[in-house]
């Protein structure tokens, strides 16, 4: 059976992050502290061989990336840019304070952040509610946003053979829902991972499993 081993980072601190919003589609650089975190994942990476690089086709995925590879034993790694692992796209909701936006889509079910709501519902559920409450209904719903993620995937195995090594730079919530859907019983998803962590998957022709979540230190596999 075929078996493609993704190990997918979260790129680094940006200054949405610092600041505290909503950073979908939206973009803004990598922080002092971001980049720093790019060096040391890519340190840690350096001795893997990757058959391919994959990024998100935001600026902040790109630099994490090119930071990374910068670090790799393999100087000559192929690497592409995609929108298909981009960010959920948050809609009206780009660049808002996410506090406020998330008492905003939470009130209305009872909450008043999106941690509590959780509690009560699930991620996708999540994001059709931020696709309700968008008065432009621009936010993408859970239906789009795993179509447009499921053709990713479907990329990824086409693009690589049994055994290949893939790297790929994506974001916090794409993360977590991927693991959310994939690797829930295993996994603790209540928090986000954390910048420049690792998470590695390994896609098959039946699906996809996790095999760990968050990593930030220690030895790889």
């Amino acid at each position: 059976m075929k078996t493609v081993n993704v190990y997918l980072i979260r790129h680094g601190q940006t200054y949405f992050n610092k600041y505290n919003k909503m950073q979908g589609w939206s973009d803004s650089p990598l922080t002092p502290e971001g980049i720093a975190g790019a060096h040391t994942v890519g340190e840690r990476l350096s001795h893997m061989t990757f058959t391919h690089a994959y990024s998100s086709d935001t600026t902040r995925a790109q630099h994490t990336m090119e930071i990374i590879l910068s670090h790799n034993l393999n100087t000559t790694v192929p690497y592409k840019t995609t929108p298909l692992f981009r960010e959920q796209f948050y809609g009206y909701f780009e660049g808002a304070d996410s506090a406020q936006t998330w008492y905003a889509i939470s009130m209305p079910h009872g909450e008043r952040n999106l941690h509590d709501l959780l509690t009560r519902y699930s991620l996708d559920q999540s994001k059709d509610f931020m696709h309700a409450t968008d008065p432009f209904h621009d936010a993408e719903n859970a239906a789009a946003y795993w179509t447009r993620l499921m053709k990713g995937f479907k990329m990824l195995r086409e693009e690589n053979r049994h055994g290949d090594n893939v790297l790929l730079v994506s974001h916090g919530t794409t993360i977590r829902s991927i693991v959310d859907k994939f690797g829930k019983d295993q996994f603790p998803v209540e928090r986000g991972p954390k910048n420049a962590s690792i998470t590695k998957l390994q896609l098959t022709d039946e699906g996809i499993t996790v095999v760990y979540y968050n990593n930030t230190e220690g030895l790889l596999q």
